[in-house]
């Protein structure tokens, strides 16, 4: 992979055609083009089972058929916990589930405990060779209504900036070209983000906004269960924010910077994307309290809310771990505190403009059967049946692009990066989690 200064100008064989064209396509994002799948601006905020706001049905009770494609299919993989419920039920008992049915099912690698060859004996669902066939079942049109891409696990390189370079974008690759082949679009869910790397993840959403293609992506933590139950309100300003994680800074990271970004994404003004941002080592957590670029008493409340001691923090910061700072564009700037060894879980703590604070973890329950996954498969439910994401695909691209390039500025010196590829705007969704989230909802 190339240095970022690199990768602005220099495009990859597979990456988009000119420089001219991504940004002449990043401007497009930036004056609020709505959702890239389906190419709408949404005047105000609408909660998605709304009849009124979209103007059709969600569901009118029948199964819709889906293919999944996916890197290894393993107890308690991706695979297993997104896929398992469309299989087995919301809570993988044999219980209700979403209305969707698996009738395909693509398989990269098998490991010697795979389980997806024994489940498609017990369910049925077609085994593929190919992810063309995966979604045509070996004719000559496309035979599903919606495609789940679960580039998650496996053995797979990872690159000098400590990415794991999972196949998502040559997944979404061989998804779309079935999709221009066969002539008939269908909605496609992209689990985690986009990527890893930029190029690739702005490949992916250039192929989605030419094709039309109705297309999700994130972390199953947007999602889940808080504790306390505490959010943003709607268009409330925002005075300062921290964030926490653990765990690696490309596994763990994406889902700490997107779980930050699904609350702030709440603020006054609707999202116009960040300007800058810069890692440092954590070593340098104090000096950052000192300058006040860290908020003290969010601080406390952000370490309190993730059960994480603020002097082991401070007296032995982990060393793999990393200070990420984001500038964003309206003037706000957020530190997020990765803190592998240190953090015992992700959470954020918030000031609004009224003087309100306050901090909540998101909960990453395993009973009953990884529950957040389940929330996270209503969405996709949503999409499938209605063709529209449930919420807006730029929210989990803009959290990509911070991540790539805070990785690059961790190996290249802790640089400030400034880049416009970031200034993605977007009309966010008072979109909700668990338990507001209904699973029998229809």
């Amino acid at each position: 992979m190339q240095s970022l200064s690199n990768r602005d100008s220099v495009a990859s064989e597979h990456s988009i055609e000119s420089d001219l064209s991504r940004r002449r396509w990043l401007g497009g994002l930036a004056t609020g083009i709505g959702s890239l799948a389906c190419q709408r601006a949404f005047a105000k905020p609408w909660s998605f089972p709304s009849e009124e706001a979209t103007g059709d049905k969600l569901h009118v009770g029948e199964k819709k058929k889906v293919a999944a494609v996916v890197t290894v299919y393993r107890k308690k993989s991706h695979a297993d916990v997104l896929v398992g419920k469309i299989l087995e039920g919301w809570q993988q008992d044999g219980g209700p589930g979403p209305d969707l049915q698996l009738v395909s099912l693509y398989v990269d690698q098998y490991p010697a405990e795979d389980m997806s060859v024994e489940l498609s004996k017990k369910h049925g669902f077609r085994m593929c060779k190919t992810i063309e066939e995966a979604l045509t079942l070996g004719s000559d049109n496309i035979q599903v209504d919606g495609v789940l891409s679960i580039g998650e696990h496996g053995e797979y390189p990872w690159n000098q900036f400590g990415q794991h370079l999972y196949p998502r974008k040559r997944f979404f690759q061989e998804i779309t070209d079935a999709m221009a082949k066969h002539r008939r679009v269908v909605p496609v869910f992209n689990d985690k983000h986009p990527g890893p790397e930029w190029n690739d993840a702005l490949w992916m959403a250039q192929r989605a906004k030419e094709l039309q293609v109705p297309w999700m992506a994130g972390s199953s933590l947007t999602v889940s269960y808080r504790t306390p139950d505490a959010d943003l309100g709607w268009q409330q300003g925002v005075s300062a924010a921290v964030g926490i994680g653990y765990s690696g800074l490309d596994i763990y990271g994406i889902h700490t910077l997107e779980f930050l970004q699904s609350i702030l994404e709440r603020r006054r003004g609707a999202e116009r994307g960040v300007a800058w941002v810069q890692a440092l080592p954590t070593n340098k957590i104090g000096s950052l309290l000192d300058q006040g670029l860290i908020h003290s008493e969010l601080f406390d409340q952000a370490l309190k809310a993730t059960g994480t001691d603020r002097q082991a923090v401070l007296k032995d910061p982990p060393q793999d771990g990393a200070a990420f700072l984001i500038g964003y564009v309206d003037g706000l700037v957020v530190p997020v505190l990765m803190l592998p060894g240190r953090a015992q879980g992700i959470g954020a703590a918030v000031l609004d403009e009224s003087g309100r604070s306050f901090a909540t973890r998101v909960e990453e329950r395993e009973e009953p059967y990884y529950p957040h996954f389940a929330y996270l498969l209503k969405g996709i439910e949503r999409m499938i049946h209605s063709g529209k994401p449930a919420y807006p695909i730029e929210r989990t691209l803009l959290t990509a692009g911070i991540l790539d390039h805070l990785l690059v500025s961790l190996r290249e010196g802790n640089r400030k990066i400034e880049s416009s590829d970031l200034r993605i705007a977007y009309q966010p969704l008072d979109y909700r989690y668990a338990p507001h989230l209904k699973l029998d909802e229809k």
